[in-house]
């Protein structure tokens, strides 16, 4: 009898053993689109913040640059203690920083103001979203490509709900303000709905859960964390991941950032019009990586990234070189839809790289971002001299590095470096 009990129980038990699971996920997929969220409100605002606070375009591309770059600084230790320790703390903390940042963003008055704002941002962001990334891996180590597919899906969406919702401002005379304090109560929202799950590493899966570890455990654990980020770095598989994950970024945030001020300031069209043409970018992207999903149960991720690339190496001379509003309109679309997956596949790839290790992972690729950091100061700077319509032909760096560094099939390229 008791054997039929255990029998019947069992069923039962994986079935909530499922729900458990797709909570989890789903509550993670809720701080990537809030996370993306905030960032497409952020570039879509940029005219209405530059008018507002006087900014030029150096200007914008150090706030660009600086808060990632510092953020790229304090990451790298930051996910490694994570690793160590247990990242449930981690990402609790760096909620509420999160939270406290978008309101400093809300009440900036200035340049100097505007910049701390995000210098706190940036760091906030990588504990909360980047640590609940690597628990998302973590959950399903066989299924990080679909995985990563669906966490690029809820930032599409984000990115498109934070475009409308800066045109929906411009309509109602709200002010780019009310919507960054609107995404402060947001986050504290989205916080209370993760810290419901545990959140524990497979390095430190019982310091999330269970009593404090020792200092001397903690510190150990942490030097073993960073002597596996050091060898890693010296895998060419690694390097190669991390450098096309930062290249691929040009055509990704890097044109996404340009967008309003390109079609308001070349182009000629009002701010409405110029968040309408983010809304485009970001809609047609959410559409491509909705497609990319049951994509990647079919066709194998760097195919696909392959062709994408080709077409975007195309496509981005047309829409510079396109007359009058919709034909470049509908090119943007296609660019959108054209580079679906880039970031999913790439960083699937490096968290494969590297199993077990997902916080490490994150930690390389932040590293990784303080020479991506200063991509947006140098495109800001070289507009400032040579115009913006200039600069965005620099773009074609990007897929052109992908056509070029992507490994064809068979050749895995993990080979030690030095």
């Amino acid at each position: 009898m008791k054997s039929e009990n255990k029998n019947l129980c069992a069923p039962a038990t994986a079935a909530a053993g499922a729900r458990a699971l797709r909570s989890l996920v789903l509550a993670l997929l809720a701080v990537e689109f809030l996370d993306e969220l905030t960032f497409g409100t952020s570039e879509a605002a940029w005219p209405l913040v530059r008018d507002d606070l006087a900014l030029r375009y150096a200007e914008i591309g150090l706030l660009l640059s600086a808060p990632r770059m510092f953020g790229n600084l304090v990451e790298p230790p930051l996910f490694m203690a994570a690793e160590a320790a247990g990242r449930r703390a981690f990402i609790t903390g760096g909620g509420a920083l999160f939270a406290l940042s978008l309101a400093l963003v809300s009440a900036s008055m200035g340049f100097w103001s505007l910049l701390l704002a995000l210098m706190l941002l940036h760091p906030a962001a990588g504990a909360f979203v980047s640590l609940s990334q690597a628990a998302l891996m973590d959950s399903q180590p066989a299924r990080r490509e679909q995985n990563m597919a669906r966490w690029a899906f809820a930032g599409s969406a984000g990115q498109v709900a934070g475009s409308l919702a800066v045109a929906s401002a411009v309509a109602l005379g709200a002010g780019w303000r009310t919507l960054f304090a609107a995404l402060s109560v947001c986050t504290l929202a989205t916080l209370v709905a993760v810290r419901r799950f545990p959140l524990s590493t497979p390095v430190a899966s019982t310091a999330d859960e269970g009593p404090p570890q020792p200092a001397a455990s903690r510190l150990a654990a942490f030097r073993e964390g960073a002597a596996t980020a050091w060898r890693a770095l010296r895998r060419r598989e690694v390097v190669r991941w991390l450098a096309l994950l930062e290249l691929a970024d040009l055509m990704l945030d890097g044109f996404h950032g340009f967008i309003a001020l390109y079609f308001v300031d070349v182009v000629g069209t009002t701010q409405g019009r110029a968040a309408l043409a983010v809304a485009v970018w970001t809609g047609v992207g959410l559409a491509g990586d909705l497609l990319i999903i049951p994509l990647l149960e079919r066709v194998r991720g760097l195919r696909c990234l392959r062709w994408s690339a080709a077409a975007s190496f195309v496509l981005l001379p047309l829409f510079l070189i396109a007359p009058g509003v919709p034909p470049k309109l509908f090119v943007l679309a296609l660019l959108g839809l054209g580079n679906s997956g880039w970031y999913a596949i790439l960083k699937a790839q490096l968290y494969a790289a590297m199993p077990g290790r997902s916080s490490t992972a994150v930690a390389l690729h932040s590293a990784a971002g303080i020479f991506g950091g200063l991509i947006p100061l140098a495109l800001g700077l070289f507009a400032e001299r040579f115009g913006l319509a200039a600069m965005m032909w620099l773009l074609l760096a990007s897929p052109l590095s992908l056509l070029t560094l992507i490994p064809r099939a068979g050749k895995k390229g993990d080979d030690m470096l030095g």
